[in-house]
């Protein structure tokens, strides 16, 4: 059964990022947080909890369906999986994307996807993210 990435305990969240720098350095071979699919930041202020976007894994995903090559099609469970081969670096993905969970990697020239690979998920020290088994 697929599993999708779900941040259903981010009250327990201390703002470690280990979850970004994991999810950079397994998918992206990077340590910049900027390469990371998964963004965790403060829910505003000092003193205030931290909030993560994630791909929510559309099971009609609008990003998908904009993107004029087919660069990103939809993956079992929901959400997408991208072919790089064929993005041509548009950005109408990143605009489509109802909750704000994909943005550009300017140096490939490739939009930074959720893979829904679990990788944050098992480095968490503070068991803020899980994943969810969904039916097809």
């Amino acid at each position: 059964m697929p599993k999708v990435l779900r941040a259903d305990n981010m009250n327990k969240c201390l703002g470690c990022f280990t979850c970004m720098l994991t999810c950079a350095a397994v998918n992206h071979n990077n340590h910049n947080l900027a390469k990371s699919s998964i963004k965790v930041k403060t829910r505003g202020g000092l003193q205030s909890k931290f909030a993560a976007t994630v791909c929510v894994a559309c099971k009609e995903p609008a990003c998908a369906e904009v993107c004029p090559t087919n660069a990103l099609v939809k993956r079992p469970g929901g959400g997408v999986r991208l072919i790089e081969e064929k993005c041509i670096a548009c950005e109408k993905c990143v605009s489509a994307c109802i909750v704000g969970s994909i943005h550009m990697d300017y140096d490939r020239k490739i939009p930074i996807v959720c893979k829904h690979c679990g990788a944050c998920v098992r480095m968490c020290p503070h068991n803020c993210l899980s994943m969810e088994e969904v039916r097809e």
